[in-house]
């Protein structure tokens, strides 16, 4: 007959109660913790992605010219800021102007757009639920959720150069450490894991600026055909907000509606079909043809990943939303379907 098991070799039902009560807890403090910490864990891989770009170019002008790899890292850093300074100073001034041309003609566009819309009965109602308090209320709420950031907008892009700027320098080290906190046994599937993060991360970067140079372009080009003002600081909007996907050229097409008011509500039309033929060619034949060799994401998924984010990290969870799907779906292809697989 089996002896009953003794009480040192089972648990009690209030000992089963603490032990789950304890999990649980455990959970909920590593949840609130990386809820907590996850707003910065973005501003990391911000910094990450700059340290990449000057990476990539580095790597690019050794390939091209076989200079060292300090002598390249400097032409790429110093080039870059170079790059920037003389683009400022040839359109500088043009574009200071512009923007506070822009910045001074907005509310009276505002003002002439509600003009517009108060004629029709369609737009007397858009108004009326738009001027309504508890609309207000609403959108003011998904406003500052969705725009706030962790310390401060002048505070963040500090935090996001400093680490840049450490990881340009000494990328090595950093990648090393996270190697260390890896079993042995599995130290080569971490480095392989980690260059094919680095060069996808690459890859999608190279891809996202061309794109947003070539819609600078195109917008520049057809904004000026149609004999737009200031069109050059609208295409630079454009430009520069193309960088966050589906919401930033949303975003980059209102200034330009309401400029275009004061032409006339058939410019403003124009200016719609513009932005959209733009953003089909980017969309369907730019980006495409670019990141080829990228993982593809599906468009559905890159919106929900950023609704998602934003609500735990707000502008730069919009920003960063398309890297965040990257990484997360290499490592599923690294880390679990391939060992399926295999």
């Amino acid at each position: 007959m089996a002896e009953p098991l003794s009480s040192d070799k089972k648990y009690s039902f209030v000992q089963k109660v603490w032990i789950t009560a304890g999990i649980f807890a455990l959970l909920a403090v590593i949840l609130l913790l990386f809820k907590t910490t996850f707003s910065v864990l973005l501003l990391i891989l911000a910094g990450s992605l700059i340290a990449v770009f000057f990476r990539g170019l580095s790597e690019f002008i050794g390939n091209k010219t076989g200079l060292n790899s300090w002598i390249t890292m400097t032409i790429s850093v110093a080039g870059t800021i170079l790059f920037i300074a003389g683009i400022i100073w040839l359109i500088g001034a043009e574009m200071q102007t512009q923007l506070s041309q822009l910045s001074k003609t907005l509310p009276n566009t505002y003002e002439d757009a509600k003009g517009y819309l108060d004629k029709s009965w369609l737009g007397q109602e858009i108004l009326e639920k738009w001027s309504s308090t508890q609309s207000s209320g609403k959108l003011n709420e998904v406003v500052s959720k969705f725009f706030r950031t962790t310390f401060g907008m002048l505070g963040d892009v500090y935090v996001i150069l400093l680490i840049g700027a450490y990881l340009t320098a000494a990328p090595f080290l950093y990648t090393k450490g996270i190697r260390k906190l890896v079993p042995p046994k599995g130290r080569d599937k971490a480095d392989d894991v980690l260059e094919r993060l680095g060069t996808s991360m690459k890859q999608w970067l190279t891809g996202k600026i061309f794109a947003m140079f070539v819609v600078f372009v195109l917008t520049a080009i057809g904004l000026k055909i149609m004999g737009m003002p200031m069109w050059l600081a609208l295409a630079i909007i454009a430009g520069f907000l193309n960088f966050i996907p589906n919401f930033g050229p949303l975003i980059a097409m209102i200034p330009a509606v309401l400029v275009a008011l004061s032409q006339g509500p058939q410019t403003a039309l124009l200016v719609v079909g513009l932005y959209l033929l733009v953003q089909f060619l980017e969309s369907n034949l730019i980006t495409p043809k670019v990141q080829q060799r990228l993982t593809s994401v599906p468009p559905a998924l890159i919106i929900s990943s950023q609704l998602i984010v934003a609500t735990f990290a707000g502008i730069w969870g919009i920003i960063l939303a398309t890297p965040i799907i990257l990484i997360v779906i290499i490592l599923v292809q690294e880390l679990y379907v391939k060992k399926i697989e295999d």
